[in-house]
């Protein structure tokens, strides 16, 4: 089935999803940080890049193709237009999905300044064509445009200026390594740590002009889920809350009402994921059941339990995926504040949960 891309999908309708809409999007640019200096949280990441960008300008060369990849919302984007900041380039930004042609990759290509930035967002959902086509330009800043069709089409080699390209991936695994083996610098980008977080949200609060106490900030990143994009949305929605039921100051009490109200719990689950642990628990005993029964369960998508719900709670350690079906951990059982059954109590439960 066709959906309109305007269209959005579960993940990006949710308060606590990793994806950007268009509010997230205008918000994001005037909350980016400008150079490495401001950025938070990535420590190796940043010194690495660092290293990198500094022997680039003091040779007066353009950096390494860069290769940043980790799971929506850690902040790739903001790091390609830092490169640029950081070289004193301008910065052309375009995704995958829009290259299915090696003509439009052809035209991006041969329409850069010397020593500009490429960022290209999910990168490992480039046309076939196209990604044959960026080896060439990568490694030897060159290009065959083909003209004409059969027997007589010619190919034309087109030089490049040197370029920078940034290519953002969240599933790095589909990158094929002739592609992987053309960055100079490759970096994963991890979830970040609540003190971090919190130190984001202290930064965004500031640029918004937001009054936050540290036990407010505190509570945000707590349920921000590693994320940055999701600690800056709740932020916002948090901001809201304070203006209208309280006097505009973020307070512990506050953040903890404000994310009640939007079905955000204290370890950043929402409806969603409570709605797929209340079914495994109460409906299936913990387990294990099949991904099918389990969406039913919860009236939704299998697609959608799979690939929005499921990865944060194996992440959080609430649910595994075993050979034999989804299974709830005792961590999911706490959470929920129900009593597990008994063999599962008293410590019985390890053949459901490794599928033996």
């Amino acid at each position: 089935m066709n959906r309109d891309d305007t269209t959005p999908t579960p993940a990006e309708e949710r308060l606590v999803g990793a994806s950007a809409d268009r509010e997230d999007q205008a918000v994001e640019a005037a909350l980016r940080p400008k150079d490495l200096g401001e950025f938070i949280g990535q420590e190796k990441v940043r010194e690495q890049l660092d290293l990198v960008l500094r022997a680039a300008r003091a040779r007066g060369a353009t950096a390494d193709h860069v290769l940043l990849s980790g799971a929506p919302g850690l902040g790739k984007t903001t790091l390609s237009m830092i490169i640029a900041a950081e070289m004193g380039a301008p910065i052309r930004i375009t995704s995958g999905p829009a290259i299915q042609h090696a003509g439009d990759l052809a035209s991006i290509l041969s329409s850069l300044q010397e020593g500009e930035v490429l960022f290209l967002d999910e990168i490992h959902r480039m046309s076939r064509p196209a990604e044959e086509m960026l080896y060439m330009a990568m490694e030897d800043f060159r290009v065959d445009v083909i003209v004409g069709k059969g027997p007589g089409a010619t190919a034309i080699p087109l030089e490049l200026p040197p370029f920078t390209l940034v290519g953002a991936t969240t599933r790095a695994g589909l990158l094929p390594p002739p592609l992987r083996d053309r960055f100079g610098f490759t970096a994963h980008m991890e979830f970040y740590s609540p003190h971090e977080l919190e130190r984001v949200v202290h930064r965004s609060a500031s640029l918004l002009d937001v009054m936050i106490e540290p036990d407010g900030a505190a509570e945000i990143a707590g349920r921000s889920r590693g994320t940055p994009r999701i600690a800056n949305r709740l932020l916002r929605r948090v901001r809201d809350y304070a203006q209208v039921k309280a006097d505009g100051v973020i307070t512990r009490e506050i953040a903890a009402a404000a994310l009640a109200v939007y079905e955000v719990d204290a370890r950043g689950l929402d409806r969603l994921d409570r709605a797929v642990l209340e079914a495994l628990l109460k409906l299936f005993g913990g387990g294990p059941v099949g991904l099918s029964t389990l969406a039913v369960a919860v009236g939704e998508e299998r697609e959608t339990v799979e690939e929005v719900a499921e990865p944060f709670l194996v992440r959080e350690g609430l649910l595994a995926r075993t050979p034999r079906g989804r299974v709830a951990t005792p961590a999911a059982w706490a959470h929920l504040g129900l009593t597990p059954p008994q063999a599962l109590a008293a410590g019985n439960g390890q053949q459901d949960l490794f599928g033996a």
